[in-house]
């Protein structure tokens, strides 16, 4: 079946960490986007406000680079 799926893994494991009222899901990766940390928040809307943390940096929403699609294709180790 794996050999059906286009070139490329990711290789990643996820956290969950309550803030506030949210829970984030880190997910730290590994292999060619070892170094990489992303941070998801679910929102109810856009317009959500929500406690960020101290820990959390740039915000990457939007940012296709990040797709899990895209660190397949184009890793993080590479850019």
């Amino acid at each position: 079946m794996l050999e059906l799926c286009e070139p490329g893994h990711i290789e990643k494991t996820p956290s969950y960490v309550n803030t506030g009222q949210h829970v984030f899901e880190v997910d730290e990766f590994y292999g060619e986007n070892q170094g990489l940390i992303v941070a998801e928040v679910e929102l109810s809307s856009e317009d959500e406000v929500f406690e960020k943390p101290d820990w959390l940096e740039e915000e990457v929403t939007g940012d296709v680079k990040y797709y899990n699609s895209m660190l397949s294709k184009q890793p993080y180790s590479k850019w």
